[in-house]
C-alpha cells in the first residue's frame, strides 16, 4: 500500500513537472510607433495568420517567427495560434495557393529583438525584455523575467 502511494505520488509529480515546463512564458513585443493598446490575443493571431496586414496607425504589421523547433516557438504557437508549428505548416500550405507568405523566420531572439527595433510595424515574441531598446510590451503570457505585465490568456490547443 505504501508502495502503491509512492508510485503514484511520483507519477503525480513527473506529469507535473513536464505541464509546467511545456509552458514557457513569453512577452509579445512591437516597434516603438506601435501602440501598446492596439493588440489583444484575438488580433494577434489575425496578424500572424496574415489575416490583418496593418496596424490602426496604417504601418504594415511585420510579424516574424523562430524556427518551428524553438521551445519559445512552440509555446507561442500552441498558446497564441492553438496549434503546434507543424499544424501551423498545413494552414500556410494551403495560403501558399492563394499568395499569402508566412511570417519571416529568424534564427534567435536577439535576431528578432534586433528586427523589431529597427523595423516599422515589427511584432515578435520574447523570452525575456532587456533593458532600453526600441520596442514596446503589448501582451505577456505567464510571467516573463524583466517585462512589466500586460497579462493575456492562452487559447486551447487544436487537436
Amino acid at each position: 500500500m505504501r508502495l502503491r502511494a509512492t508510485i503514484a505520488a511520483c507519477a503525480l509529480a513527473a506529469t507535473s513537472v513536464r505541464a509546467d515546463a511545456a509552458e514557457v512564458p513569453f512577452a509579445v513585443i512591437a516597434s516603438s510607433d506601435v501602440a501598446p493598446s492596439a493588440l489583444s490575443r484575438e488580433t494577434l493571431t489575425l496578424i500572424y495568420r496574415r489575416r490583418q496586414l496593418f496596424w490602426a496607425n496604417g504601418l504594415r504589421a511585420q510579424p516574424v517567427n523562430l524556427p518551428a523547433q524553438d521551445p519559445l516557438r512552440r509555446a507561442f504557437s500552441r498558446c497564441v495560434l492553438g496549434q503546434t508549428p507543424e499544424q501551423t505548416e498545413d494552414y500556410w500550405r494551403e495560403m501558399y495557393f492563394h499568395g499569402v507568405v508566412p511570417p519571416r523566420v529568424l534564427a534567435s531572439e536577439r535576431a528578432m529583438r534586433i528586427f523589431v527595433e529597427s523595423t516599422p510595424g515589427a511584432i515578435a515574441y520574447v523570452g525575456t525584455c532587456p533593458p532600453g531598446g526600441g520596442y514596446v510590451v503589448l501582451l505577456t503570457f505567464g510571467p516573463v523575467p524583466d517585462c512589466p505585465p500586460h497579462p493575456a490568456a492562452c487559447v486551447a490547443l487544436q487537436e
